[in-house]
């Protein structure tokens, strides 16, 4: 005999409008309390669900709740990733304009990038959505409604934050880094210049999500000059800011900075969150794999501000990262050390991204 549970999981497929909308919202809670109630019969309620992204609004955005936390469970998420029609469906309510639950399909589009299965997205072709891209392209269609609708300009409804999550993960493979490095054909840009704007963005995800994908698109040392270059990418001034706080400089040292970090105010403020800060001393790190970028980072007075952000951050992780960085830095090229290195105890970072869950 079904328990009570098991049974409230069968109105899931309910004909009746109301008893769906119950069994959706008595249901929420166990999607993390209870995920295997879920996984019967084959993943049938989780077939059911896919289908109720569809019902009307209330019922679609406890759906949406609940597969963001199943799909914390490896075999719901390639049941979903794998599934071409829920994909489409989830891409179809996302670049709706007038969609209410815009923000939780992103957030579900963040915990499927965790599955390789997405990386399909870097080739799927769809129709074009007025309002929101010119492209065909799913995943220039992504960006497009990150990039716009930052500050809810293209859905009164959504911010989009979470897709920078989703940008994250495929820049984590070598296909997804060549799509955030090639100049897109239907609007000739580059789309990592288009994300590096966000580095200082009051959203916290937002900015998480922005430095990863920069930093996994610096392990490409070939795009490295294209970082570097003030007519094309123009990097460095977007990952130092967050860096920099409100010390002052000698005259010497601030005349041989970048413009953007001349003469800030007395209340500029480093990002408060530690771990963004480490992501963009690493992201400096790699950059100075060549010798171009080492050369440039010095030219241009680098170490000063990895010097004061040392100082002035009391975090470990923090600390570390600046001494990696000041130890190449520093160094001569024929492999002699200059003065002046930091000297810090090391400790491991981990910067894995966790899965989102809502309650």
């Amino acid at each position: 005999m079904p328990t009570e549970l098991e049974e409230l999981v069968e109105f899931l497929h309910h004909g009746n409008t109301q008893i769906r909308q119950i069994a959706c919202e008595n249901l929420v809670g166990f999607s993390t309390a209870q995920p295997d109630l879920f996984k019967r019969h084959q993943l049938l309620p989780i077939r059911d669900l896919k289908l109720l992204v569809k019902d009307y609004s209330p019922i679609a955005k406890n759906v949406l709740t609940m597969l963001i936390n199943l799909s914390a469970d490896e075999e719901v998420l390639n049941n979903l990733a794998d599934d071409d029609a829920f994909l489409e469906t989830l891409l179809v309510k996302l670049t709706n304009t007038k969609e209410p639950n815009a923000d939780d399909v992103s957030m579900l589009f963040a915990n499927l990038a965790k599955s390789d299965k997405m990386e399909r997205l870097l080739d799927l072709k769809r129709r074009v959505p007025e309002l929101v891209s010119t492209s065909a392209n799913a995943m220039d269609q992504l960006m497009d409604c990150f990039v716009k609708g930052a500050e809810k300009t293209l859905n009164k409804h959504a911010n989009f934050d979470y897709l920078a999550y989703l940008f994250a993960d495929m820049s984590k493979s070598e296909k997804g880094r060549a799509y955030f490095t090639s100049r897109q054909d239907y609007d000739g840009v580059v789309p990592v210049t288009k994300l590096t704007v966000f580095t200082e963005h009051q959203s916290l995800i937002r900015r998480k999500g922005v430095a990863s994908t920069i930093k996994n698109v610096a392990f490409d040392v070939s795009f490295h000059p294209t970082l570097f270059s003030e007519d094309e990418a123009n990097l460095l001034p977007y990952i130092l800011l967050p860096i920099t706080g409100p010390e002052e400089f000698s005259v010497e040292e601030t005349m041989a900075m970048l413009p953007d970090l001349q003469l800030l105010p007395p209340d500029k403020k480093r990002d408060s969150d530690n771990s963004i800060i480490v992501t963009h001393l690493e992201t400096l790190l790699l950059l100075t794999t060549t010798r171009e970028g080492r050369n440039r980072m010095r030219e241009v007075k680098v170490y000063p501000i990895i010097r004061e952000c040392h100082l002035h951050v009391d975090d470990e992780d923090v600390r570390e990262a600046c001494d990696r960085l000041v130890q190449v830095l520093m160094r001569d090229e024929d492999g002699e050390e200059k003065a002046g290195q930091l000297e810090i105890p090391q400790q491991e970072h981990d910067d894995d991204q966790q899965v989102v869950e809502l309650f």
